[in-house]
């Protein structure tokens, strides 16, 4: 079985993806709590993307899949918006996963072919008002998969998924009563928003062998959003 180490996988996406490659993978769980990780077949590292280093001490020599979840949604006018919230936005979303890929990096490259997938959103395509500081940190990974794609082919691959609005944790607020959950549907053409399972399959098909001649490349699992032109 492959060797799978998922940064952030205690909630939301993350703990989705976990229960979906738990049956198949050796499953290494880096974050913060484990409270929700009672039944996953996974070791938990305690880690913290904003202050720890993760210790490669306690991963296997040969890493087939990194997959990194850490992210955040800071949804305000940009008038509002001091120099520190771009800041703590790309801390988390894109500087920490600098972090986490170069400590890894030795392990990565000492699999046949190994998978990075990364998650960005549907705002760094599409021009939302109020995401202009998601929109930057995500827009930065975007770019940095493709280039950390095309350096490193074909040892290793790296994909990104961009979801539309899911329901998770993080987004909670967005999504907390039946009126907005209804409006939320509304502006999707499959009409609904997503779910942690959208996200968690689509990364586990980027994981696998039917993705081997898959690199460089952002999916865009928002339910038509990013594409498709829709009335009312």
């Amino acid at each position: 079985m492959k060797n799978i180490l998922i940064i952030g996988g205690s909630y939301g996406i993350g703990l989705a993806i976990a229960k979906e490659l738990q049956d198949n993978s050796n499953l290494f769980i880096a974050s913060r709590s484990n409270a929700a990780l009672a039944d996953v077949k996974a070791m938990h590292i305690s880690f913290d993307a904003l202050t720890d280093s993760i210790n490669t001490s306690l991963l296997p020599t040969t890493i087939d899949g990194l997959v990194y979840c850490p992210g955040s949604i800071n949804l305000r006018p940009f008038k509002g918006l001091k120099p520190e919230a771009f800041e703590s936005d790309l801390q988390l979303n894109f500087i920490s996963l600098i972090k986490v890929i170069q400590s890894v990096l030795p392990n990565l490259l000492a699999a046949e072919q190994a998978s990075i997938v990364l998650f960005s959103s549907v705002a760094a395509m599409m021009g939302m008002p109020f995401h202009t500081s998601v929109a930057a940190s995500k827009g930065a990974i975007e770019g940095f998969a493709k280039a950390l794609a095309a350096e490193y082919a074909p040892k290793i691959r790296v994909n990104v998924i961009a979801p539309s609005l899911t329901d998770t944790p993080l987004a909670e607020k967005f999504l907390n009563n039946e009126t907005k959950q209804e409006k939320s549907a509304e502006r999707h053409p499959l009409k609904r928003f997503g779910k942690p399972e959208d996200s968690a399959q689509m990364t586990s098909f980027l994981l696998s062998d039917k993705s081997s001649w898959i690199t460089g490349q952002i999916f865009h699992v928002d339910g038509g959003m990013s594409t498709l032109l829709i009335n009312g």
